[in-house]
């Protein structure tokens, strides 16, 4: 098994939960329905992640890191999705897991309410795991084969106390309901579905705590297209009818602009623009924005000959090894600028909420 199959694992089972009857929270954190929507339910400042990388056999010594997340600063508000795209390997996936704790962060600060949640450890960060829940990208790896769906679904439940025997049972199917699946298959093993099917399941244990805020890791690029549109619709009902709050990390700008309330461009393990998601459709800043958007078709034909797709030069910097300067400037069709080559830029307000780190945007 591998190491992000052992986190679907962990994440599922007892370390999201506290065994027994449900301790009385002393963190302060917003009550699903009592904040208002600006209200930001998640917030990160400098947030890093880096992975040593190692050399010896025998005597190992710390060669470098990869940095997979260096500095990211974000909002998510009470019941809004804030969409996060950006190329393979740019560092979308380990963002949610660190926010999540499942990988301990480097650096930086994770708010969830007005709770740093970044130090937490052991019982404190314990309770918190119920209003934070995770979807995972691939749904069949998510899912404990030797385990029925009744025992999945109803697995966070009995771990934090809240329902046992026949009351299990009944929130199980009812669960099940909400996400649309048939009750009758409670007793089968995830091999026995379809991928969507899975991907509800997945789904129904997320929810089956009231979370405040979910993470979905890409939650339906490994579906089919039609697939992908059910899931998208029923994450879209759950977020109205729960309140819920959504991270939500995708790699198609398609689908991202259809969910999302707000979009964050991220590369190489920054975070390069912000918006809303109209304004990031019709008036992006950052070249990198640009070139990702180009790309994306049109349902118009007339308009999609006529337009010319921006092909960037070279291959993405390792994470290991990043650039000087603006992480974007070997393959920026602008950065002839001396300034890209030497100092990064940072995030600046241009007005509605739009925030771009570029010298020439």
């Amino acid at each position: 098994m591998g190491s992000r199959g052992l986190v679907h694992r962990a994440f599922a089972r007892g370390v999201d939960g506290v065994a027994g009857v449900m301790e009385k929270r002393t963190m302060q954190i917003p009550q699903n329905g009592v904040r208002a929507k600006d209200t930001p339910l998640l917030t990160v400042k400098g947030l890093k992640k880096y992975f040593p990388i190692m050399q010896g056999a025998i005597i190992q010594r710390h060669a470098g890191d990869i940095k997979a997340v260096d500095g990211l600063d974000f909002h998510i508000r009470t019941g809004e999705t804030l969409g996060l795209v950006g190329e393979s390997g740019c560092g979308k996936s380990t963002t949610g897991l660190t926010l999540l704790k499942l990988y301990e962060p480097t650096a930086g600060e994770i708010w969830f309410g007005e709770t740093n949640i970044a130090p937490l450890r052991g019982k404190e960060l314990r309770r918190l795991r119920r209003h934070m829940q995770m979807i995972f990208q691939d749904p069949f790896a998510s899912l404990n084969p030797r385990m029925r769906v009744a025992d999945i679904i109803g697995e966070p439940l009995e771990v934090h106390g809240l329902f046992r025997g026949q009351e299990k049972e009944a929130r199980v199917r009812e669960l099940m309901e909400v996400v649309g699946l048939d009750t009758a298959l409670a007793g089968r093993f995830p091999h026995e579905f379809s991928g969507g099917q899975q991907q509800r399941i997945g789904i129904a244990r997320a929810i089956a705590l009231e979370p405040k805020l979910v993470v979905c890791d890409e939650p339906v690029s490994s579906l089919d297209v039609s697939i992908q549109s059910q899931i998208i619709n029923l994450l879209r009902r759950l977020q109205r009818e729960l309140n819920l709050t959504y991270l939500f990390i995708a790699h198609d700008l398609a689908v991202v602009r259809h969910i999302s309330d707000r979009i964050a461009v991220m590369y190489l393990g920054k975070i390069v623009e912000t918006a809303d998601r109209i304004a990031l459709y019709e008036d992006p800043l950052h070249p990198y924005t640009k070139a990702l958007l180009s790309a994306v078709p049109v349902p118009d034909p007339v308009f999609e000959k006529k337009r010319e797709p921006i092909i960037l030069g070279g291959e993405v910097p390792s994470p290991a090894n990043p650039p000087s300067g603006c992480r974007f400037h070997p393959r920026c069709p602008l950065a002839e600028f001396p300034l890209c080559k030497v100092e990064d830029p940072q995030l600046s307000d241009r007005g509605g909420e739009h925030q771009v780190a570029c010298h020439l945007a």
